[in-house]
């Protein structure tokens, strides 16, 4: 089959301080590597750019290291919830689940809800949604992230967020970053997508609803699509997703969209990063925090931005 766009993909596993030890680099690469090797086969074979967005978050969320699906934090109340988002690019269409419980792969219920005339729902209406596709009831609970959980309750929830990574040696400093796994994909057709699924911060108020299932943590359009992790009440008082995409719009280049957003986050103080794509096939990431865990596929090869230096805040990987 003759390509007529060279597929592009990045994926991120979160982002927040520094990875422990070299260990903990190895074993994040490698999961990061594999899923991005078969996400991107599919893209070769002719999957759309949404399909790809799906089967990328899916492999994140069953990934236990990652803060999504299968090792999503616990809330105060020692509960997990979820959300997620996708957004279609070229339909410009928006779709999510916002604290949603006992579901594998939350991402599955916003790509129902992408034909659906009501596109985002909440913990009671997502709740009801997989009942009626029978989806089967699962616990995403792992051993770390209940330990960790007990750790901070003994603590009286000092920490204001959870681990990014579950490592068993990042236990006892629980409050090492913020969690969140997203997927922005180029089909061959030369449409964009972009989904984003979190089990949210940890320890946090019960009802509080993450960026992940908003577009200004995730957006998408026919020119460029955003996937963001960090702080999320950082990422939604930037407006972080849209600001980028808009600017590609309006015609800067990605990269430069990529600068002067981030730039602006730095001056707020803001506590975020994001990964992005543009319909020419321009790859790029962005963070405030030390390191963002992405890994991408530029057509050629595969490369990841696990050990950037920290004080380096934007990345692009240009066409031609």
């Amino acid at each position: 089959m003759k390509l007529q766009v060279q597929p592009k993909l990045i994926i991120h596993g979160g982002a927040g301080s520094s990875l422990h030890g070299k260990g903990g680099v190895e074993a994040v690469r490698r999961a990061l590597y594999a899923i991005v090797e078969e996400v991107y086969s599919l893209l070769l074979a002719g999957a759309t750019a949404s399909e790809a967005v799906v089967r990328g978050c899916q492999l994140l969320e069953d990934e236990p290291r990652f803060n999504a699906g299968t090792g999503s934090v616990l809330q105060s109340d020692g509960q997990i919830r979820m959300s997620a988002s996708l957004m279609d690019g070229t339909l410009g269409r928006f779709s999510g689940v916002i604290n949603v419980s006992r579901v594998k792969n939350p991402i599955e219920l916003a790509l129902f809800l992408q034909s659906s005339p009501d596109r985002v729902l909440s913990d009671y209406g997502s709740a009801e949604l997989a009942r009626e596709l029978q989806v089967p009831s699962y616990n995403a609970l792992t051993e770390l992230r209940l330990q960790e959980w007990i750790q901070e309750r003994q603590d009286n929830f000092k920490s204001t967020m959870a681990g990014v990574v579950a490592e068993p040696e990042l236990v006892e400093t629980s409050n090492a970053g913020r969690g969140t796994i997203g997927v922005v994909a180029l089909d061959t057709y030369g449409n964009l997508a972009s989904g984003t699924s979190t089990g949210g911060k940890g320890f946090e108020r019960i009802g509080r609803v993450s960026d992940s299932a908003m577009p200004a943590g995730n957006y998408a359009t026919q020119y460029a699509a955003v996937s963001c992790t960090g702080i999320g009440e950082d990422i939604i008082d930037e407006c972080l997703a849209p600001k980028i995409v808009v600017r590609v719009t309006d015609g800067m280049s990605l990269k430069e969209a990529m600068q002067r957003s981030f730039a602006e986050a730095h001056k707020n103080e803001r506590d975020l990063g994001a990964i992005a794509l543009d319909a020419s096939g321009n790859i790029a990431w962005g963070k405030t925090s030390e390191v963002i865990l992405a890994a991408y596929h530029n057509g050629e090869y595969m490369g990841d931005t696990l050990e950037l230096p920290t004080d380096t805040e934007v990345g692009c990987i240009s066409i031609g």
